[in-house]
């Protein structure tokens, strides 16, 4: 006992019950029920990763997860506790500017993020509290607070609606910031709610949350106190029309207020968020890979001179010379320990074959390459005017590796914008045409009719009573506005000859976008219920009592829900024009009609009422009820409306698909739909034979649906892999030679939200743990998926699915909406679409770009392009990096292996920092090995880099090989020089220091002219940090070697600069070492000439 009112004291055991009771406005319940007061989160929304107190310690961590940092920590905590030929400061200082550079970049992004939170959660918001009107931020917002919204201000938190401004008590929303649809819903108060909210004293009990964004089941009990007793009122229903989601937007109404009955992180589209997870690209990974590679040889090169050491040292007076006797202490170390000790120094002497400035290298290169994108003029787009957004620079190169594109469709895909254009009645078509009036340009294409007959009437009649539209009056409208203005349509004449009101002073909202496109005129019926649109039942139907007193149910929706529920004789002289109006990529209605009797009326009125009132199986019961009264209808027509695409959205799917990339719809609505767009953007072709797997297909009278499902998944699987021929890896049929499509069949694969759930979540009695795998099989041998009626984490699911399959493909998600965020976070790249209202999809992608056409050129042409570069700038770290160390190594069997350095510390610490940095930066910015515009224009050349090609083991081992050839070369051909005992004119020898000097200046200029050989594309900048960075070791090393040394006694490197400046060979030397290389080496050719 003690346990459970801890946890509710907490609130840790709400999650353990069904429902929470909310106690509205916080008002004290009555005193015959105890009162434990529940415990909700806040209403913060979070996107960042960091705060202040935790951004240091979590920052190190994941920098210190990265091989080559951990690494280096470890070597310079061993050159400061072990006595090591080499300074700490070699391996501290670089090691410290990396970990800094990078912990700001990353700061600073996540300081955006942060500003982009506080924008939100700082918002003020009206509340209500003891009858007052109370301003408060919205990240203080409690469950039970009253909150206020005027028309255009965002829902703080997910809200039940109490009160409207309007006459009907109802309150339109748009959701674009959501799910980027710019049609307006309906919500509806809930009823008999007393006017005077500060007298109202009422709880809720509800369904804990939960990511559903289309289901909603609550009550609400109001209660009346007196003197005597507490008196409960009737129950009143709440359902998914009464709550008002988060990030949803008021229209058309001056205030609405609701009670927070979800908030924070426990809406239902924070819950539709996925967690954010560090992103980490395919070059990161292969950089790792080559690290462990690189940390092996270090492992190597360390044991064999330790061995050799004391083989060496084992021969009689190899250990203790005369000139180098021990001492006791060094006489007492134990053998082992110093063994180990040696075999550290040795570590530390060969450490810097580990780049570790490549990192902070690779960073500045993703930050500073960012802007490229942001900076793109034909990114900017003048209707919004802004351009592309980079809120992750970490993934620039993954941009140019993408092999499956998720996208969603409305808003994303199309515009979201409808357009009437033909209906069909009784057989007969009738085309819009342009003109004056929309009702008078209706025009019969295939038959002779009277206009206004009986069945055309009652058409329109339908058209204009079974929607959701509403008349929003324009702003000071005045109470002179007839009583039937709500009945008017933007200057067209009623059927019955209302008044007609200017269009100007008014607009149409509606809950569906082609409804205000399909109203062409309203008539004054009263209106008795409204059996909302269903994803399952897929139509929506309205209950009305004509002037006369007559009930007439007019019925509206996909021709496959409407055909089975009217006379089939009336089917055969509509279907034909559905059809062809749907290959033709429009959207299509059937409209239907009931006379209903009274004792049919109050049958269904009496089953709706007792529904809305449930609490458990609300939705069972009330489609009972619908699907009761939608039977035995008869069928009027049906009509066309067209879903304009984005601009450019086919050639965009076309030159994505040329380039070997799938690509998948997700989308929450209805399969035709989704279907007609997939046609419209050449997604689907005419041939593409389309393998659906919906809750359509898996009726089968007297079989579970599980032994259906499985049948159909053994069927498809069979025709689209068994019986497929093989494709090549990474290229789609569609690319292939124009022959494919006759001699191989293409397919198309088609699934909905409700029978994803069922193959992703199946029954563990069902047998059908192969059916993930089958699924996945079929769709990545399919040219096109497409997963209708989507709910957001079952986006993030596919995903998942693809992004976790056998070869780990990269993905790349883009939307415009709320509800896309969770598989744009899943995603390894996300993208949002910059729309005119909502930035959910924007704050949480990665990228951001006004419209899908600029897609093409992202991947096309700045992917490829970051992609080579960056490659290029992690085999050129690797290579010097092992040219640089070799002949530290080769020295050792020289020099006794008494770990004596060939460089100095200062050349050590810069060679990475200053000598070779900036050159190969410029060069991973400014690099073009090919025109960006070729890229563009042939698509093909984007598969040439798929998979990791530059950075796999095959060009690894060539850029290895080089390196070791031409550090054998500096080293030999060095030694070789100094095989003349006297080299200077006064007969003097050189050291060791001069020695390496001479081997570090090849060095130097091999690497750098190196890169200036691969160079393709030169400007003002890479001649400038290539000659400068020459330029710069030159005067470092005279200043470094001729004064400083000097002045500071250092007898290391006194006078060796100079003296090597004045020797001939050595400068004959350093020229002949670079033609041999310019002679012997080769670029790696990623694209053919023939391909250009």
């Amino acid at each position: 006992m003690l346990r459970r009112r801890l946890n509710r004291l907490f609130g840790r055991d709400e999650r353990k019950v069904d429902s929470r009771t909310i106690y509205v406005g916080h008002r004290p319940c009555p005193a015959t029920e105890a009162l434990i007061p529940p415990k909700f989160c806040d209403n913060r929304i979070v996107s960042s990763k960091y705060t202040v107190w935790n951004f240091l310690p979590k920052n190190l961590f994941e920098q210190f997860r990265r091989i080559a940092n951990f690494y280096f920590l470890i070597i310079f905590l061993v050159q400061v506790i072990v006595d090591t030929p080499t300074s700490p400061v070699t391996s501290g200082l670089p090691l410290f500017f990396v970990i800094t550079v990078t912990a700001i970049k990353q700061g600073y992004e996540d300081w955006l993020r942060h500003k982009a939170d506080n924008e939100v959660n700082k918002y003020l918001v009206t509340v209500l509290e003891d009858g007052r009107r109370a301003c408060k931020e919205s990240e203080k917002i409690k469950v039970g607070d009253v909150v206020e919204v005027v028309e255009d201000e965002t829902f703080p938190c997910d809200l039940i609606l109490l009160q409207s401004s309007r006459e009907d008590e109802t309150c339109f929303v748009t959701t674009a910031s959501l799910d980027g649809e710019s049609n307006h819903k309906t919500h509806y108060t809930v009823p008999d709610t007393e006017r005077n909210l500060e007298s109202l004293s009422a709880t809720i009990e509800c369904e804990q949350p939960q990511p559903d964004l289309y289901k909603f089941v609550g009550r609400i009990y109001r209660t009346l106190f007196n003197a005597i007793e507490g008196l409960n009122d009737p129950r009143c229903w709440c359902q998914r029309e009464t709550i008002l989601t988060s990030l949803s937007r008021c229209l058309s109404l001056s205030l609405a207020v609701g009670v927070a009955v979800y908030s924070g992180m426990e809406t239902k589209m924070a819950l539709n968020y996925q967690g954010k997870s560090q992103k980490r690209s395919a070059v990161e990974k292969s950089i790792n890979a080559f690290l462990l590679v690189y940390l092996c040889i270090l492992v190597s090169k360390a044991l064999v001179c330790t061995t050799l050491k004391y083989v060496w040292q084992s021969r009689p007076g190899q250990d203790e010379p005369w000139y180098n006797q021990k001492t006791q202490k060094e006489k007492d170390t134990n053998l082992y320990l110093k063994m180990f000790t040696d075999f550290l120094s040795f570590m530390v002497l060969f450490n810097f074959i580990i780049p570790v400035s490549m990192y902070v290298t690779v960073e500045m290169q993703k930050f500073l390459g960012s802007f490229f994108i942001s900076w793109d003029k034909d990114f900017f787009d003048p209707e919004i005017q802004e351009g592309a957004l980079v809120n992750t620079s970490d993934l620039n190169e993954e941009l140019g590796q993408v092999e499956y594109v998720f996208t969603d469709k409305t808003g994303t895909l199309t515009q979201n914008n409808m357009e009437f254009i033909e209906c069909c009645i009784d057989g007969f078509q009738y085309k819009y045409a342009d003109s004056g009036s929309e009702l008078d340009g209706f025009c019969v294409t295939d038959g002779p009719c009277v206009f206004f007959q009986e069945k055309e009437e009652l058409f329109l009649r339908a058209l204009c009573l079974c929607h959701t539209v509403q008349v929003k009056e324009a702003t000071g409208q005045g109470d002179g506005v007839a009583d039937g203005v709500e009945d008017q349509v933007d200057g067209v004449m009623g059927l019955d000859g209302e008044t007609v009101h200017p269009a100007d002073i008014r607009g149409f909202i509606a809950s569906s976008p082609d409804e205000v496109a399909l109203v062409k005129g309203a008539m004054k019926y009263e209106l008795l219920h409204v059996l909302n649109f269903d994803p399952v039942r897929r139509r929506m139907s309205v209950l009305v009592r004509t002037k006369s007193g007559d009930i007439m149910l007019f019925c509206k929706g996909a021709d496959s829900s409407i055909f089975p529920r009217v006379r089939q004789d009336e089917v055969d002289r509509i279907r034909m024009h559905v059809e062809r109006n749907a290959t033709e990529g429009y959207r299509t209605l059937c409209v239907a009609y009931k006379l209903l009797s009274s004792e049919e009326y109050d049958q269904a009125d009496t089953g709706l009422r007792e529904a809305k009132l449930a609490l458990q199986d609300r939705e069972e019961k009330l489609m009972a009820v619908y699907n009761q009264v939608e039977t035995g209808m008869s069928l009027i027509g049906a009509t066309a409306v067209e879903d304009r695409l984005q601009e450019e959205a086919a050639e965009t799917m076309e030159a994505l698909q040329g380039a070997g990339m799938k690509v998948w719809v997700l989308t929450g609505d209805k399969m035709e739909t989704a279907k007609s767009t997939c046609y419209a953007c050449r997604l689907f072709q005419r041939s593409t034979e389309l393998l659906e797997l919906t809750v359509r297909t898996l009726v089968d009278p007297g079989r579970k649906r599980e032994e259906r499902l499985q049948e159909l998944l053994l069927d498809y699987h069979k025709r689209a892999v068994q019986d497929a021929p093989p494709v090549k890896a990474g290229v789609t049929r569609s690319v292939l030679s124009p022959g494919w499509s006759s001699a191989n069949q293409d397919y198309g694969f088609i699934i909905d939200g409700a029978t994803l759930s069922l193959v992703l979540n199946s029954s563990p009695d069902s047998n059908s743990s192969c059916y993930k795998s089958l699924f996945l099989q079929i769709c990545q041998n399919c040219t096109t998926v497409l997963c209708c009626r989507m709910a957001p984490l079952q986006k993030a699911q596919i995903v998942k699915m693809v992004k976790t399959s056998k070869g780990s493909p990269i993905t790349l998600s883009i939307g415009d909406g709320a509800n896309d965020v969770s598989m744009i976070l899943e995603a390894h790249v996300g993208i949002g679409i910059k729309g005119r209202e909502g930035r959910q999809a924007v704050r949480n992608s990665d990228y951001a770009i006004p419209k899908l056409k600029h897609l093409k050129k992202l991947l096309l042409g700045h992917g490829h392009l970051y992609y080579v570069r960056i490659a290029h700038l992690v085999q050129y770290f690797f290579y010097k990096n092992l040219c640089f160390i070799l002949p530290q190594f080769l020295y050792q069997f020289f020099c006794g292996y008494s770990q004596q350095p060939l460089y100095d510390a200062a050349y050590l610490t810069m060679y990475n920092i200053c000598f070779t940095s900036m050159p190969i930066l410029a060069n991973s910015l400014l690099e073009q090995h090919i025109c960006i515009e070729v890229l563009m224009d042939n698509a093909a050349l984007y598969r040439d880099v798929a998979k990791n090609a530059m950075l796999r083991w095959g060009p690894f081992l060539y850029w290895t090989l080089l390196g070791v050839y031409q550090g054998l070369l500096f080293f030999f051909g060095v030694r070789f020089l100094f095989s003349n005992p006297a080299l200077q004119d006064n007969g003097q020898v050189f050291g060791n220091w001069s020695f390496g000097t001479i081997v570090f200046t090849v060095l130097v200029f091999t690497v750098t002219l190196k890169l200036a050989m691969d160079t393709r594309h030169w400007t003002w900048i890479n001649h400038f940090v290539i000659w400068g960075s020459l330029a710069f070791y030159m005067f470092f090393s005279f200043f470094w070697g001729g004064i400083i040394c000097e002045e500071s006694r250092n007898p290391n490197l006194i006078r060796s600069v100079i003296n090597n400046l004045t020797v001939k060979c050595a400068w004959l030397y350093t020229s002949s070492t670079y033609t041999t290389d310019s002679n012997n080496s080769e670029d790696i050719k990623i694209v053919r000439t023939s391909k250009l």
